[in-house]
């Protein structure tokens, strides 16, 4: 007899039920196969979940992202099954989902192959195809101890009941320890997992997977600890979807940064300098003071002031920011010098920019002051995170930081939102989306309401764009709240962009004042804002971006000029004159090969703009015109092909 009240929540609908004692949430969901696992008061569980008077359940597909979730974990564990087959000696880390995938760890004898990746793909074919069950089990430590008795790092992990990083967090969670079965349709046990879950119904409810990749990785990501053998893999809810997302990979290898960097000779990593630091070479030299030049231009039409601090300090200037107590993982260790004085190389310029502004007395009439610097940090990154440009230990930063008003800070935060949005759609950006990172009460100094003043002061600003905004709870760093512009590129991936952090504590902390219209001593609000992010990481994001392929003002070399043979090379260099008088980078190519040689190798460097001459050319006084796309217009007289570009130019087309 019914004896249960629950909800069941759609997006079209919310009913109430009543159910008898024992009704799970497949029970109350339906037959919908898409349906993968249930969110009951907010928590994801499985669709074997027992329900409790009072319950809300939702059903969540497999094509949302926590059902996609579920299903990555679960083909984790169908991953493992697959090795512990294959290599019965293997040890089981752990295997949580992540971006788009999921990966596994394993102590194993020797590194896994491309062959073993491929035979063991096969093995998950063949245990989805079997339809095993994932069920959960509720167990005591010493049950989980004795279960799991030959898997050394499943012991370490039952020690620690709530894990630490996310890949332990779902392996154990925190309360209880559960582990779940994979059953056969007899019923038997076919393999298990300390696991917190939840998982889909069976392997069935994993359509459509496929192994990547291996790579080594420390146990518990630190390197005191054993190296085992990672497997990535990618999990989807339909073959069409993983077909999708592999030819999207397809695309974004071709766009990696680091791969058209080395093809087009922009910049590298010589190993002599050290992992994350990154030398540019000419070419993107160039791109590199095009893009910072324009970004000088438009920071002083807005009234920004330039400065320039030093590399490095002396330790206490961080004691007093804070970053010593807050930040000193990320930074290099200190070098000592002058009888004992720690110096440290600087991970951020924001201290340095207090100390110009507490330099001398400061008036309400200087506010808003607007400082600026392409100012080098340095930051320690683990060398597993180190990626290229996007994850670099020694970058430049497009600093700024403004002092004003507490009044003030509303026409501020408006004026300095739209400018960084107007600025990122002058490079090529427009799909963009904001972020609002709030307090973490265990990470952050000062007090709740001025940390609430902030974030309001925020909130309304990113309101006022007609922008999607995303809450970043716990996300902001130690001393204020934080936007930060979310760009999408042109294959849909989303990068961070700009940050804007509304600070009320530094200038307590560095005891910074300025004099108000009443004669009273006042505190200034302090706004840190970078726009790129870094100089480096938006280099890289626009190379991926753009594919090399960059418009005409920022490419490094925008015309070339082939000549039909050597007897038009001077034609071309007289051609070549009248551009650079009018501020183009232009190269004749003059050398043995061809001509159908020379157009594939402009094309190769992605050069937008080709004038050829032959014989008609030169008696015409004209070019013919092959752009970057293949199209060719011929007999364009030169004054007009030297208009076109230029003005392609100026307009950043």
């Amino acid at each position: 007899m019914p004896n249960l009240r629950i909800t069941v929540a759609t997006p079209a609908e919310r009913a109430e039920r009543e159910v008898a004692e024992g009704t799970t949430a497949a029970d109350v969901i339906g037959e919908d196969r898409a349906v993968v696992v249930a969110r009951v008061n907010g928590v994801l569980r499985d669709l074997s979940h027992e329900l409790a008077d009072g319950d809300v359940v939702e059903p969540v597909r497999a094509d949302e992202p926590d059902g996609r979730m579920v299903v990555r974990h679960s083909a984790a564990h169908v991953l493992a099954q697959a090795v512990q087959d294959a290599h019965p000696e293997a040890k089981l880390g752990i295997g949580p989902p992540v971006a788009n995938g999921f990966y596994y760890d394993f102590d194993v004898a020797q590194p896994f192959t491309p062959e073993d990746l491929q035979a063991l793909e096969k093995r998950m074919q063949a245990i989805q195809k079997e339809g095993q069950a994932f069920r959960r089990r509720v167990v005591t430590e010493d049950e989980a101890r004795a279960e799991l008795a030959s898997e050394p790092y499943k012991l370490e992990l039952i020690g620690l009941k709530g894990g630490g990083d996310s890949g332990e967090s779902v392996e154990v969670g925190g309360g209880e320890l559960t582990i779940y079965d994979n059953l056969k349709r007899d019923g038997s046990t076919a393999w298990k997992d300390l696991c917190r879950g939840p998982h889909v119904p069976t392997t069935r409810h994993i359509p459509a997977f496929a192994l990547q990749r291996t790579a080594a990785a420390y146990w518990r990501g630190s390197e005191k600890n054993p190296q085992l053998q990672r497997i990535y893999g990618t999990a989807w809810e339909s073959r069409d979807a993983l077909k999708e997302h592999l030819a999207f990979l397809v695309e974004a290898e071709k766009r990696d940064h680091r791969r058209l960097g080395a093809e087009l000779d922009l910049f590298s990593f010589p190993d002599e300098i050290g992992s994350g630091l990154a030398v540019f070479h000419p070419r993107g030299g160039i791109i590199r003071r095009v893009m910072e030049d324009y970004s000088r231009r438009r920071h002083e039409e807005a009234g920004y002031s330039f400065v320039n601090t030093p590399h490095l300090t002396k330790g206490k200037l961080f004691e007093v920011s804070g970053h010593l107590d807050w930040y000193a993982e990320g930074m290099y260790p200190p070098m000592e010098l002058d009888e004992g004085q720690r110096y440290y190389l600087k991970p951020m310029n924001c201290p340095m920019h207090n100390l110009v502004f507490r330099a001398r007395g400061r008036s309400y009439r200087e506010l808003p002051l607007r400082l600026f610097e392409f100012g080098t940090v340095y930051r320690y990154e683990k060398s597993g995170v180190v990626q290229g440009l996007t994850r670099a230990r020694g970058f430049t930063q497009d600093d700024a930081h403004i002092y004003c008003t507490l009044e003030q800070v509303p026409d501020e935060l408006d004026s300095l939102l739209s400018f960084v949005l107007d600025l990122l759609r002058d490079y090529g950006l427009d799909d963009f989306y904001l972020e609002l990172s709030t307090r973490d009460p265990e990470k952050s100094i000062g007090t709740d309401e001025v940390w609430a003043e902030a974030t309001d002061a925020l909130r309304v600003a990113a309101e006022k764009q007609g922008l999607e905004l995303v809450l970043d709870e716990g996300g902001a760093a130690f001393y204020g709240p934080k936007i930060s512009v979310q760009a999408r590129d042109a294959i849909g991936r989303t990068w961070q962009m700009s940050t804007i952090q509304v600070d009320l504590n530094l200038p307590e902390r560095f005891d910074l004042e300025y004099q108000a219209a009443d004669g009273t001593r006042q505190r200034p609000v302090m706004i840190h804002r970078a726009l790129f992010g870094s100089v480096e990481r938006f280099f890289a994001v626009l190379l991926e971006h753009y594919a090399g392929a960059f418009p005409a003002w920022l490419a490094p070399v925008q015309v070339v000029g082939i000549p039909i043979s050597d007897a038009h090379v001077g034609y071309l260099q007289d051609v070549a004159a009248k551009l650079r008088s009018q501020g183009v980078r232009v190269d004749v190519d003059a050398s043995d090969d061809r001509m159908q040689k020379k157009i594939r190798t402009a094309q190769k460097q992605k050069v937008p703009y080709m004038l050829i001459a032959g014989d008609d050319d030169v008696a015409k006084g004209a070019v013919s015109f092959r752009y970057r796309s293949g199209e060719q217009n011929n007999g364009v007289p030169v004054d007009d092909a030297v208009a076109e570009i230029v003005a392609a130019i100026a307009e950043r087309r």
